[in-house]
């Protein structure tokens, strides 16, 4: 269930400032149950006259950001949405959002932290950072590719589709063996996929690297994994330590990663007036 979106700020007020706030609210009520939007629809629900509505639609869709279907008069997101989204991937907005999290979980746990999103039947590593004891191996495991029949990494995030979704993406595929600890048929995976849901966590030894063990958990948006997120080590390594004694900081890290990308943590507010936070003025007072 979606929370309703609520009135746009400055329904009747029509300075600059207001009318982007407006417009981004628009775009931002978009997810994957409201697609598309009319102009009395819209109106209605953010407490927007329907000339207002008109307007900002209008021009949301000369720009691109949205796309007006001439038949149903209804506005979709349009193409200048993926080309924002294709850039700050390409330019590597998403692991830069996630390098601060996999560093500060690195240096709570001394483990290896990875985050990875989904690449068809596999998971990519798209960030990484070592641990205390330096790389697992001798390849950089940013891009590595993690099968979602074999490791923990992998695990945490397709436990988390539906069944039908993950029926369509690995039924019928072949599962190779990379170490008697892989599981190969498909029963005993969708009960480890199964398993994996209750506990909320994957753990794996060896299933897919046989030198390395890890603990992963999803990154959810919502209730829908778009990621997971790793602590790993070499098994060969003896420092007195259980990766199941870092859950409560993995689950931790993958939380704040999930409000990063839910754009939950509030950005300062500023005084426009003086250039400066309102936060830093209010702790400067306080300090005084």
């Amino acid at each position: 269930m979606t929370s309703s979106p609520q009135p746009l700020p400055g329904a009747d007020a029509q300075s600059p400032l207001q009318t982007v706030d407006r417009a981004l609210g628009i775009l931002l009520s978009f997810n994957e149950f409201r697609t598309d939007w009319g102009v009395l629809e819209l109106a209605e629900t953010f407490g927007l006259t329907k000339s207002s509505a008109q307007r900002l639609l209008a021009s949301l869709a000369a720009q691109g950001f949205l796309r007006a279907d001439s038949w149903t008069r209804r506005y979709s997101l349009g193409p200048a949405m993926w080309r924002m989204a294709s850039l700050w991937e390409r330019t590597g907005g998403l692991a830069r959002l996630a390098d601060t999290v996999l560093t500060r979980l690195s240096q709570e746990t001394t483990k290896t932290t990875l985050f990875a999103i989904p690449d068809g039947a596999y998971v990519r590593c798209i960030a990484a950072i070592d641990g205390l004891h330096g790389p697992l191996r001798a390849n950089p495991l940013i891009g590595d590719l993690y099968p979602a029949h074999a490791g923990a990494t992998s695990r945490s995030y397709f436990a988390f589709l539906s069944p039908a979704e993950r029926r369509n993406l690995l039924q019928g595929r072949p599962h190779p063996r990379y170490s008697e600890h892989t599981e190969v048929d498909e029963q005993r995976l969708e009960a480890l996929f199964d398993q994996t849901v209750t506990d909320g966590y994957a753990f794996s030894q060896g299933e897919y690297d046989p030198s390395t063990r890890a603990l992963a958990v999803p990154v959810l948006l919502g209730h829908r994994p778009v990621g997971s997120l790793s602590i790993s080590e070499s098994k060969v390594q003896q420092d007195g330590t259980d990766l199941m004694d870092f859950l409560p900081q993995l689950l931790a890290a993958a939380q704040e990663l999930s409000d990063l990308l839910s754009n939950k943590t509030a950005a300062p507010q500023r005084n426009w007036r003086h250039g400066k936070s309102l936060s830093n003025q209010t702790r400067s007072r306080t300090k005084a």
